[in-house]
């Protein structure tokens, strides 16, 4: 288990709606870095939101210890509330030296678990997405809140540089934010792979998720079709998901080729990643993008709530704006015209993974803001 040079000395405890299971090797590293340990509070998602999480009885108690919570799940869309009960037990049975929340206003039952920190003398770091404008009738009222509402942390941690130009805008300060660039795996350990210098015959495009309309893959299909002949890659889909039946339906009449490989794991994954010459993730969503750059793969995606904006860079790949099919049909031209330019953008993404924006460094951050505020 890799260790950083600084270690939190006392028990932290981390409070979040739900525990995905993309974050269990964060809260594990996390965890190995907390002296004390670490108690994560987590409950569980709306059965239509489809999160794989991790169970409470899959974690044996050691340096990361999870507790789950019963959230209450109130209304839906921009009006969602969740309220946690077992949240203020939790605490009184871990007395944690420090707590990470989510800074996120829709929950309920956070202000409570600040106020028995603070009566405490301990800090309370929030760490979320940033505080983009709202918007509706209710956009006003819900920026009041939300000023209010991050007032109560002593330091906030953000996604993205974007984030946490969010969070100053609303007048939190700013040597009190941190910048921990989301991150779901360590730095690459393997070399970066070696790719010819022309395509073997036609370029390999890449998408790796859950097959849902959410991810827009049928846009992929759509712009590999309006693509020249000469440009048209193989396209692998790797995945699987409520929308794979229709999905494969339309790529028989709009793009026979595509190949539906199902959800690969490990070894098989890295070879599909060995294989592509692009990796593209048309809708929401991205955790295979930074798995995708540590194989040297340059990215097209679109773009989304901000962190991306610190991984994808004209140096390493494209931004394109969301549910636009032109756009995702022109970058692919570009992309795939020019296999010299490909190759060096891959090279840089795997550089950014390497040196900047992976778990390591994600931890590291925590600590240091976690440092700070003790000091």
């Amino acid at each position: 288990m890799w260790l950083p040079d600084e270690r939190f000395e006392g028990r932290l405890g981390v409070q979040q709606r739900v525990f995905p299971r993309y974050r269990l090797p964060f809260f594990e590293a996390l965890a190995s870095a907390s002296q004390g340990g670490l108690s994560l509070f987590a409950g569980q998602p709306r059965p239509q939101e489809a999160i794989a999480v991790i169970e409470a009885g899959e974690i044996p108690h050691g340096r990361l210890r999870y507790v789950e919570g019963h959230n209450l799940h109130f209304l839906h869309g921009s009006l969602y509330l969740c309220y946690q009960r077992g949240l203020i037990a939790w605490l009184e049975a871990w007395q944690p030296a420090a707590l990470i929340v989510e800074a996120n206003a829709r929950y309920l039952s956070t202000p409570a678990a600040i106020r028995w920190m603070h009566r405490r003398a301990g800090p309370v770091i929030g760490w979320g997405l940033g505080a983009p404008p709202p918007v509706g009738w209710l956009g006003k009222a819900r920026q009041r809140q939300r000023v209010h509402f991050l007032r109560q942390f002593d330091a906030l941690i953000a996604y993205s540089h974007r984030g946490a130009e969010e969070y100053a805008r609303l007048g939190f300060p700013a040597r009190s934010i941190f910048v921990a660039p989301n991150a779901v795996s360590p730095a690459p350990q393997h070399p970066l792979p070696a790719r010819p210098p022309r395509f073997e015959s036609r370029p390999t495009v890449l998408f790796v998720g859950r097959l849902q309309a959410r991810k827009r893959v049928d846009h992929l299909l759509y712009a590999c079709a309006a693509l020249p002949a000469s440009l048209q890659p193989r396209l692998i889909i790797v995945g699987d998901g409520p929308a794979r039946p229709a999905l494969e339906a339309l790529a028989r009449q709009v793009y026979p080729g595509a190949e539906f490989v199902g959800a690969q794991y490990g070894e098989a994954l890295a070879r599909w990643f060995i294989l592509a010459d692009l990796f593209v993730l048309p809708g929401t969503g991205g955790l295979a993008i930074q798995e995708a750059m540590a194989y040297g793969l340059p990215v097209i995606v679109a773009q989304g709530d901000g962190t991306q904006d610190d991984l994808v860079r004209p140096a390493n790949g494209w931004q394109i704006p969301p549910n636009d099919g032109q756009a995702l049909t022109a970058t692919l031209r570009l992309a795939l015209a020019d296999v010299a330019r490909l190759r060096a953008m891959g090279a840089e993404s795997y550089r950014i993974v390497r040196e900047e924006i992976n778990l390591e460094k994600m931890v590291a951050v925590f600590l240091q803001a976690l440092q700070a505020l003790r000091r």
